[in-house]
């Protein structure tokens, strides 16, 4: 049995409604129907409330709800960071499971401990280094640790003793008795302990502690003073080298320890072994509040101890400094609305956008190759490098928000690149994990170029994109030689084909901005290899042999999870879609305007089952055979603005922001996707999308606030009014930028940061002739 929790009102006057279902499906199907009921239930309490304008002073981080995301399957974490921090503090359930790949799920009610290194949103666990638990007596560290329930330190919690907000955690362990608060700040994560009077006071660091793929292969502890520890934890797993070193200090002295190595007991002031842990006991005369904090670093106990914050700011200042930083992020965007829980949802999403890529650089500038050797720059370098989510939306959204860290990101990526004479695919802890298909740094970097971002060498990025698709692995020497990849000979050889026929088109506009005529001729062409794919008797993009003939038989509703696919995480009717850079080809392969229209509704409109006994489970969200859980489908409601009927892609944004978003813990419909799922909401409520990133234009869609203004870098803002923007009104029904009129569905990235004003006047029926007759989009 599911459940559906729906929270109404503020934190100190809500009221529940539990809503069971007998499965997910069943959940999805009558979603809609469910919060119509919802709607009704609390419009005659929140009318009135919603129809005054907010509170003098309110926070925009007040609106921040961090648990969204962390029930259903969006995979994210509740616990404390800043604005791409170095550290995540954050509680762990001690699960290994998919719904566990952050540490943390909403339906738990257990809770192992407090590590400092967490994913968000992502669909493969590992991290959760350096786990801290205070405790009220001595724990036995030599039982063996098998699953959750084995865990010795194990406590219960309760979501009624549990807050989060950004830069801030607190919980209340039912078994000690004891609250914990977690805060960080850049590179030092701080957690406090308030015991009861009188107990024990003492503190579990485990550093064997492990879920999902990751698995510790060599640790060491030393008590380095009275007041710190030290030491290091090397693990295996999704990351293959992993190094994390690290130091804590604490806010009184230890009075005894006892360390346990591979689950024996070891005496002295240092332990080694493949899992080690260590337990710490203080006086409990002196004060019932215990502070530590924690640095790390991938390079030496050295870099970890200089990440150190070395001021002596309390808890409580370092929390409000936390806060503060929050505070001024979130303005970069300011919304107007009466309905608090569009902000909710807004604010929460703009805020899991900052969750990563985590800050990888030490103090020092230095951080850990792959290869063990340590590179430094005179940029931070970044990790948990999602890109295959977030060359979509999270990465074009700081071009607006934060050009100067795309600038640092397209240089860590050029630094990873150095190691293998590959651009990165998917980077974590600095480890070249390979995981997803395209090699999705090119957009980003031809994105950033184009985008008039010059904080990189270009020349040498422009070398790096080049060679990387020239080289041979992950099907790149059958995307050469057939001019797309067999599906007898390479794996998701569609959505591969696809992909690598977009990052072509991205090298061709690298190259274009550099002079480089011969090289974008080449690639130019060869972004054309979508068209060796589509069959025009089915209308879809489909596997192909060596031997030039279609994969039989053929679903298009069909899906199989990674091996032995055409597609990846997902099947025919959600890939056909993917060629964002040449959309009008695309049209044109599937009859024209009017043929491609109707079969893009029938996307929308299709039954939602999904054959296939190993179907992908990151098929979610579905309305129809659009999967919104997952990004492939992200672009796709904008494609109706290509084909001359926009209505239709302010239809279906609306209905997309209305269904598969919400303020509920299961308030993502898929996984979260290190800042992706949250971006498209960030973009799509403020009426803009980057359907083609590198095109350096965004789509216009139908906003959800009557104002939204961005605070851009440069000192200028833009803004989006929605004149008679409601929940009835939200088909376009004409459009001026700067008091002149406006008819087309794009508007350029040069022309947002110049500032001024898109006023978009909204209505309860389609204008059929708003923005109809643009020229071509190629």
């Amino acid at each position: 049995m599911k459940s559906l929790l729906v929270k109404v009102g503020s934190k100190s006057d809500e009221i529940h409604l539990l809503i069971a279902f007998k499965d997910d499906f069943f959940m999805m199907k009558n979603y809609v129907f469910f919060m119509g009921l919802f709607f009704l239930f609390i419009a005659c309490g929140e009318s009135e409330k919603n129809a005054e304008p907010d509170q003098k002073g309110k926070t925009l981080t007040s609106y921040v709800d961090p648990f969204i995301g962390t029930g259903g399957h969006g995979h994210t974490y509740p616990g404390a960071t800043v604005p791409f921090g170095m550290v995540q503090s954050s509680p762990d359930n001690g699960q290994s499971g998919w719904d566990w790949c952050s540490g943390y799920h909403y339906s738990d009610s257990l809770v192992a401990g407090f590590s400092q290194l967490h994913l968000s949103g992502t669909g493969i666990g590992d991290l959760a280094d350096l786990l801290f638990m205070p405790v009220t007596k001595k724990i036995d560290m030599t039982v063996p640790v098998e699953k959750q329930a084995d865990i010795p330190y194990l406590s219960a919690y309760s979501h009624d003793n549990e807050k989060a907000r950004p830069g801030y955690y607190h919980t209340f362990l039912e078994d000690s008795k004891i609250d914990v608060e977690l805060t960080a700040n850049q590179r030092t994560a701080y957690q406090k302990y308030t015991f009861q009077k009188g107990d024990e006071q003492s503190v579990i660091l485990d550093l064997g502690f492990a879920i999902n793929w990751d698995k510790p292969t060599k640790t060491t502890l030393k008590l380095k003073d009275k007041m710190t520890i030290t030491g290091y934890r090397y693990s295996t797993g999704w990351a293959k080298n992993q190094k994390v070193f690290f130091v804590a200090k604490f806010s009184k002295p230890i009075v005894t320890h006892q360390f346990t190595g591979d689950r024996k007991e070891a005496a002295g002031n240092s332990v080694s072994g493949a899992k080690t842990s260590g337990q710490f006991f203080f006086d409990k005369a002196e004060n019932d509040t215990l502070v530590v904090k924690i640095a790390l670093s991938s390079v030496n106990i050295g870099n970890a101890e200089e990440n150190l914050d070395a001021t002596n700011s309390s808890f409580d200042e370092v929390q409000q400094e936390a806060e503060k930083t929050w505070e001024e992020t979130l303005s970069k965007i300011e919304v107007q609305t009466p309905i608090d829980s569009l902000k909710t949802i807004f604010y929460t999403a703009f805020y899991h956008t900052h969750l990563s890529p985590v800050t990888f650089s030490d103090a020092t500038g230095e951080f850990r190759l792959q290869n063990d050797s340590i590179a430094k720059g005179d940029f931070t370098a970044y990790t948990t490098l999602s890109l295959w989510d977030t060359f979509r939306a999270q990465q074009p959204l700081l071009t607006l928000t934060d050009p100067d860290r795309v600038s640092d990101i397209v240089n860590s990526m050029l630094a990873y690149y150095g190691i293998n004479k590959k651009l990165p695919v998917w980077n974590l802890y600095g480890n070249e994990t390979n995981t997803m298909t395209g090699y999705h740094a090119i957009p980003v970097i031809t994105e950033a170029y184009l985008k008039g971002i010059r904080g990189f060498d270009a020349e040498k990025a422009f070398e790096a994109m080049k060679t990387t698709m020239m080289q041979d692995d992950r099907w790149m020497d059958l995307y050469k030689n057939y001019g797309y990849i067999p599906f007898d000979l390479g794996n998701e050889s569609v959505t591969a084909t696809l992909e690598y026929a977009y990052d072509d088109w991205c090298v061709a506009q690298m190259a274009k901005a550099l002079d480089k005529e011969e090289d974008y001729q080449f690639f130019l062409k060869r972004s054309m290899a979508f068209q060796q794919l589509f069959d025009p008797e089915t209308g879809f993009m489909r596997g192909k042999s060596k031997d030039g003939k279609w994969h039989e038989p053929f679903d298009p509703k069909f899906s199989k999870h990674e091996t032995n696919t055409d597609y990846t995480e997902g099947n025919a009717w959600q890939h056909s879609w993917f060629v964002p850079h040449a959309p009008d080809s695309l049209i044109a392969l599937m009859g024209g305007k009017e043929a491609f229209s109707a079969k893009l509704e029938q996307l929308f409109t299709e039954s939602s089952e999904i054959s296939g006994e190993n179907a992908s489970p990151d098929i979610s969200g579905l309305i129809g055979q659009y999967a919104h859980g997952n990004e492939p489908s992200h672009h796709i409601a904008y494609l109706f603005n290509k084909a001359g009927q926009p209505w239709r892609t302010q239809y279906w944004v609306h209905e997309i922001l209305k269904t598969q978003y919400s303020t509920m813990p299961n308030g993502l419909s898929g996984n979260e996707d290190a800042g992706q799922m949250s971006a498209w909401y960030v973009f799509s409520a403020m009426g803009l999308y980057p359907m083609n990133p590198a095109s350096t234009t965004y789509e216009i869609g139908s906003p959800v606030f009557e104002k939204t203004t961005l605070n851009l870098p440069n000192g200028n803002k833009f803004t989006i009014e929605a004149q008679d923007v409601s929940e009835a009104n939200f088909y376009i029904q004409s459009a001026k930028l700067n008091g002149k009129d406006f008819d087309q569905t794009s508007i350029a990235h040069s022309e947002i940061l110049k500032g001024g004003i898109l006023k978009l006047v909204m209505g309860p029926e389609p204008n059929k002739k708003w923005a109809v007759n643009e020229a071509p989009a190629n």
